[in-house]
């Protein structure tokens, strides 16, 4: 029998049962439009977790104290030796491949001003921190060299503090109260929004770090910083930078060759992967789990497919008693099987094509669908309809034509 006639018969037999028909392709639909989805809705999430890293800032190094790992025992940043202004000046002075650097120290504080008080994290940064982190102003300016040198009460704000504080006035030049010190706004810093670990990037306020440790810290002689950071040259460099510095510091804290390292230095690099790693191990979760839709309608299909045989065992028979051959019965039942699950799979794609368009428009979440995702998952449609129609194709194949023709 000619390919084109076992197609012809094929979709004769598929469109005499239309019900049957639809509810064999169900689970291929729902297989294939689920998988699209999640994948989509993984693939969003990567997205958003990569936009939020790049928020953190260009070409980034950060410098933490305390060893992430010591004589093998994992202890996390912020134990034992701190990081102080004198590291700070060694990299300004010794670091090839950094741009820019600046020191970083935190603080909470209740701030009083505008219409009312607002709790907020406190961070004393160098005039070069906007330069690092990317970050531009909405409106105002950032403060200089002069102004660390000189301990000015100067600051920058985020949006969170404008929205709460300031929702009907012009921020900049406005007074501000932190820890009973007067502060005047100079800027006001573009809006972030939420970083990669979940924090308000917003909720902040920004004043010269020396104003930081001397006016609110009330602190002196070498000072204790939590954090340096420091933009590379360049992203190709990155690695490059982070051996550099790690050789600076090393020599800064004295740390004699083979003993662990007092600080700990990081790139975005190595937060990217991080997030990378997770959200590739989300999205395969999710998949997986949408796939078991998707073989769960192939053991329909084969259900389905095991009936028609016994269905139509006369009707084999007859095929048989004129010529046709064992190969032909078999190859029309594969392709009755395989265009079951390819229209499966095509209503599944345009379904979840629109499903994923819904979840757009009702919530927050910004899904990203991949072509190649879209082709494998069609292609494993087609894949489970003759792994699932192979069986019943094969025993109508097998059928003793005299025995056939007997079946009533």
């Amino acid at each position: 029998m000619k390919w084109k006639n076992l197609i012809k018969v094929a979709f004769k037999s598929i469109v005499k049962n239309k019900m049957r028909t639809l509810l064999t392709m169900l689970g291929i639909i729902i297989g294939v439009a689920a998988v699209i989805v999640m994948v989509a809705i993984g693939k969003g999430a990567e997205k958003r977790i990569q936009d939020q890293i790049s928020s953190m800032g260009t070409n980034l190094i950060t410098i933490f104290p305390g060893s992430m790992q010591s004589r093998g025992v994992h202890m996390g940043p912020d134990q034992g030796v701190q990081l102080t202004l004198d590291d700070v000046e060694r990299i300004r002075r010794n670091a090839t491949l950094a741009l820019a650097v600046s020191p970083m120290v935190r603080s909470g504080a209740q701030i009083i001003g505008g219409s009312g008080n607002w709790s907020t994290s406190v961070w004393g940064v160098s005039e070069q921190y906007l330069e690092i982190r990317d970050w531009p102003l909405s409106a105002g300016e950032f403060f200089s060299n002069t102004d660390v040198r000189a301990q000015n009460k100067v600051c920058v704000v985020g949006q969170t503090i404008v929205k709460n504080l300031f929702a009907n006035e012009d921020p900049v030049g406005q007074q501000l109260r932190v820890r009973n010190v007067p502060f005047k706004i100079i800027g006001v810093l573009k809006e972030k929004g939420q970083g990669a670990f979940g924090q308000d990037q917003d909720d902040l306020l920004i004043a010269p770090y020396s104003t930081v440790l001397y006016r609110l810290s009330g602190v002196s002689g070498h000072e204790h910083i939590h954090q340096i950071l420091v933009r590379a040259a360049s992203l190709g460099q990155m690695e490059q930078a982070q051996a550099e510095l790690t050789s600076i510091m090393r020599e800064a804290h004295r740390i004699p060759e083979g003993a662990d390292d007092d600080f700990t230095v990081r790139n975005q690099t190595d937060i990217a992967a991080t997030a990378q790693e997770t959200s590739n191990v989300l999205t395969m979760l999710l998949a997986s789990i949408a796939s078991i839709s998707l073989l769960v309608g192939g053991i329909g299909i084969m259900n389905i497919m095991l009936v028609s045989v016994t269905e139509r065992t006369h009707e084999i028979g007859i095929r048989m008693a004129i010529g046709a051959r064992g190969r032909d019965i078999l190859v029309q039942f594969l392709i009755e099987a395989v265009v079951l699950s390819l229209s499966g799979g095509l209503i599944g794609v345009l379904i979840g094509f629109l499903a994923t368009w819904i979840v757009n428009l009702a919530t927050d979440w910004n899904t990203v669908i991949a072509p190649l995702n879209v082709l494998l998952s069609f292609g494993f449609a087609g894949a489970v309809g003759i792994f699932f129609g192979y069986y019943p194709a094969r025993k109508a194949a097998a059928l003793n034509p005299i025995e056939a023709l007997r079946y009533e």
